[in-house]
């Protein structure tokens, strides 16, 4: 890759942390007000979870916060070509191993919170409505603001929460499993939703 490309890219990290951390600067005035609505409506299990949610939301921001002086000369990230493209929304994007790997943590991540969130739901007896949680209006649990967009991200998390609130309302197995203490989206599933292609 060309020092020119590099630095592009370089640049176009520092602009995506930058937002990024903005947007994490607002999230708990966001999450509380919809936190607070849950205990208004008894629903104590989806309360635990989203506060649980929110936690992790918290840590995402203290780690950020420490990399203000990021090394970016030494990610191979920034000196690594595109290696796999992708079809969403009928058009085709690029990345390289680093930004796919961001791209499956992404739909993992979502079917992990979804699970929680469809069994919370269940458990306090509410309609099966995955769109009324806050951690799928969100979708940014585990997002490190590098290599992708937010937004590819959230695309992504939400594709996964979806299938995973649906295993975990109702108690199946039918897009994930449980292994080494996590809920994860199965192989063949995570190869549906991304469509990752080699472009070698």
């Amino acid at each position: 890759m060309s020092e020119q490309r590099q630095r592009q890219l370089i640049k176009e990290q520092q602009k995506r942390s930058a937002s990024y951390r903005q947007q994490l600067e607002q999230q708990p005035r966001r999450a509380q007000k919809r936190i607070a609505s849950l205990q208004h409506q008894n629903r104590q299990a989806q309360y635990r979870y989203q506060q649980q949610y929110v936690e992790r939301l918290r840590e995402q921001h203290l780690r950020l916060q420490h990399e203000r002086d990021y090394d970016y000369d030494r990610d191979p990230y920034f000196s690594t070509a595109p290696n796999w493209r992708y079809l969403r929304g009928g058009k085709y994007y690029k990345t390289n191993q680093y930004g796919a790997d961001v791209l499956r943590q992404a739909v993992n991540s979502g079917y992990e919170e979804g699970f929680r969130a469809g069994q919370a739901d269940q458990e306090d007896g509410w309609r099966s409505n995955y769109r009324d949680a806050y951690a799928y209006q969100d979708a940014s649990a585990g997002y490190t603001g590098y290599y992708v967009d937010a937004k590819e991200y959230r695309y992504y998390f939400r594709a996964g929460f979806r299938r995973g609130y649906d295993d975990g309302y109702n108690s199946r197995s039918q897009y994930g499993n449980y292994a080494d203490g996590k809920y994860g989206i199965l192989t063949d599933v995570l190869s549906q939703i991304l469509n990752l292609q080699s472009v070698y």
